[in-house]
């Protein structure tokens, strides 16, 4: 799962690829966005991502798409 996170004043999104399902991702964000905490998500290599919620600009879900190397037709 590819997850993109806009914050506040950063002029680059947070893009981390995580094992979690869409439905675990969007509940982590309206979990903490509920509560007005941080935000903790974890990517597929263990690194944890914190963000506090009163800095997020917007959380983008979406299914990871294969890359494709090299020259190819299509």
């Amino acid at each position: 799962m590819e997850v993109k996170i806009g914050v506040q004043y950063a002029p680059r999104e947070l893009v981390i690829e995580s094992s979690q399902s869409s439905a675990e991702v969007e509940k982590s964000v309206t979990e903490a966005i509920a509560n007005e905490g941080t935000l903790s998500l974890v990517d597929e290599k263990g690194r944890r991502l914190i963000i506090p919620v009163s800095k997020l600009a917007y959380v983008e879900i979406a299914e990871s798409s294969p890359r494709s190397v090299g020259f190819t037709a299509r």
